[in-house]
């Protein structure tokens, strides 16, 4: 494998793992803020006018930003069933077809998204509820995020590519 590849992969790999990271810690708010909102409502009778909307805004981001490096690790849906079956070869084959469509789902996301999250920014958007929290940038989260997974199923397209034996392995 050329160098500059093994750098492409590694390098957009570890970029992958620290969005993902970020990703694991927002569950941690968004359950502190579950949770305080429920004690809040419940046990003191004054409910937040941040606590649900928080949890919620907080979501979008948790689920998209963790894709792509989930993707490094396998942990996706996928038919294992099938595969195991095939050759070596059609495994390789199946995954190239798989990563060429996550890479045209990823420009088609990314031509949609970008502009309404532009938009959001240009336009300072909020929530528009008692607490009225900005939400562009949480609309930026999904165009960031297929960015990453595209340029993470190039990487992984590239490992198919570039390894010569099985590189389930």
């Amino acid at each position: 494998m050329p160098a500059f590849v093994s750098v492409y992969i590694l390098g957009i790999t570890r970029i992958n793992k620290f969005f993902f990271n970020i990703a694991s810690v927002l569950i941690f708010l968004i359950v502190f803020s579950m949770l305080y909102e429920v004690i809040s409502r419940y046990v003191f009778h004054a409910p937040t006018t941040w606590g649900m909307e928080l949890a919620t805004l907080l979501f979008g981001p948790y689920f998209l930003l963790g894709g792509a490096y989930l993707l490094h690790m396998r942990g996706h849906v996928s038919l294992d069933l099938l595969q195991k079956k095939l050759s070596a070869k059609n495994q390789r084959l199946l995954d190239l077809f798989s990563y060429v469509i996550i890479i045209v789902f990823s420009i088609i996301m990314f031509s949609y998204s970008f502009s309404p999250a532009m938009q959001a920014w240009e336009y300072k958007e909020t929530s528009f509820s008692a607490w009225n929290p900005p939400i562009w940038p949480i609309k930026f989260a999904i165009p960031i995020s297929v960015v990453l997974l595209g340029l993470q199923s190039v990487a992984e397209m590239l490992t198919v590519l570039y390894s010569e034996q099985d590189h389930r392995s």
